[in-house]
């Protein structure tokens, strides 16, 4: 086929781990929310932000609205994703109140909304555990500040069915299709289950067959030609390699069975390995994006500093994965910086070594870009 063809049937996106802008980087942002904290060692949201220069040097604060994303603006503008979608873990609220007994909190003020809007994300995921840790009150300003700024959300909302519904989001090469769902195996509340007259996250209740049954009626009801779904799952633990076996069954299942075509996963603070299931992508664990850990011991072989960005191209025709690049960053100082040749390389070991059980293998270009292979 013609490159102009192939090209004319292939989506590009942008895919991260966790996105959180509370806590320090809300701090070093031009309209910071109240620094207080409930966590058992940490009390002052400043805090975070003075480990980090510890570690790293001074933070000038207040910081652009384009501080955070550093070197990942000009990757954005060399590889011109159709769509970027993340999963934004923190609430958007100045709402006082957190969620008793939750522990760790994210926030930051609706004002600092533009920082997302200056990268240009398309869309949030917000079945996770952290859009309710300041209440319903707190879930409530975080969905009227994404509608008002125009960046569309699924995975929660003000009632069971708006937390259920996928966002439709058009490119010039076909439709996308977001479906976003929490697990409790990642940490989210089972109480924050929204329900028919009630707030919430969109809760994964388990892997049965009757999950399966429901969540492939949902994708049949809005599912057309030529659309490409996107599930969004948060689930699983911070750290560690090993993918549980029933979810790579259930991931396979959704593929097979549910009319999934790309499995988007999250939580893990560090990539996962990645496999290509029957043709379609399966992302079990992105990592973490941005973050305000900077500075905290503990953890350190699994090297949570260094991020991927991720660029799958999909054919919107059938599904399949085209080609994924994947870009090697690094969070310093609360910003995100190009990887240098040696943490590029360990990245490429790592996903080599956890996607070899998984029929995938990674290479390296001159430019420090990894590529998947299956």
């Amino acid at each position: 086929m013609p490159e102009q063809e192939t090209q004319d049937t292939v989506v590009r996106l942008f895919l991260c781990g966790d996105v959180m802008t509370g806590r320090g980087i809300d701090q070093i942002l031009p309209h910071s929310t109240d620094p207080v904290l409930y966590e058992s060692y940490v009390k002052d949201a400043r805090d975070y932000v003075r480990l980090a220069e510890r570690v790293n040097g001074t933070i000038k604060s207040p910081a652009s609205y384009d501080y955070i994303w550093g070197d990942a603006l000009e990757v954005w503008e060399e590889n011109s994703p159709n769509l970027k979608l993340i999963n934004l873990e923190t609430s958007i609220t100045t709402h006082d109140e957190p969620w008793p007994g939750k522990g760790i909190n994210y926030r930051m003020h609706p004002e600092n909304i533009r920082v997302v809007t200056a990268a240009g994300i398309d869309h949030c995921s917000l079945a996770n555990n952290h859009t309710l840790d300041w209440g319903r009150k707190g879930l409530e300003e975080t969905i009227h500040t994404l509608q008002a700024a125009g960046i569309t959300f699924s995975g929660a909302g003000q009632n069971e069915q708006q937390a259920e519904e996928a966002s439709a989001l058009d490119t010039p090469n076909g439709r996308v299709l977001v479906f976003s769902y929490g697990s409790q195996s990642s940490g989210v509340p089972g109480m924050w289950a929204a329900e028919p007259g009630l707030s919430g996250v969109n809760l994964l209740p388990d892997l049965s067959e009757k999950t399966l049954r429901i969540i492939k009626q949902q994708i049949e009801s809005i599912k057309k030609p030529g659309d490409i779904v996107i599930f969004s799952v948060h689930w699983g633990a911070n750290w560690g390699y090993s993918i549980p076996e029933r979810h790579r069954e259930f991931a396979h299942r959704l593929i097979d069975e549910a009319g999934v075509d790309l499995i988007f996963g999250h939580s893990s603070h560090h990539p996962l390995g990645i496999e290509v299931h029957n043709g379609k992508l399966i992302i079990y664990g992105a990592g973490d994006f941005i973050n305000d850990y900077e500075g905290i011991t503990g953890k350190e072989e699994y090297r949570g500093e260094l991020t991927l960005m991720y660029f799958p191209e999909i054919d919107h025709s059938n599904g399949l994965l085209k080609a994924l690049k994947m870009v090697p960053m690094e969070v310093k100082k609360f910003r995100l910086k190009r990887a240098g040749p040696k943490d590029a390389g360990w990245l490429k070991n790592t996903l080599d070594r956890e996607g070899k059980p998984l029929g995938t293998s990674v290479r390296m270009d001159v430019k420090r870009s990894l590529w998947l292979e299956w």
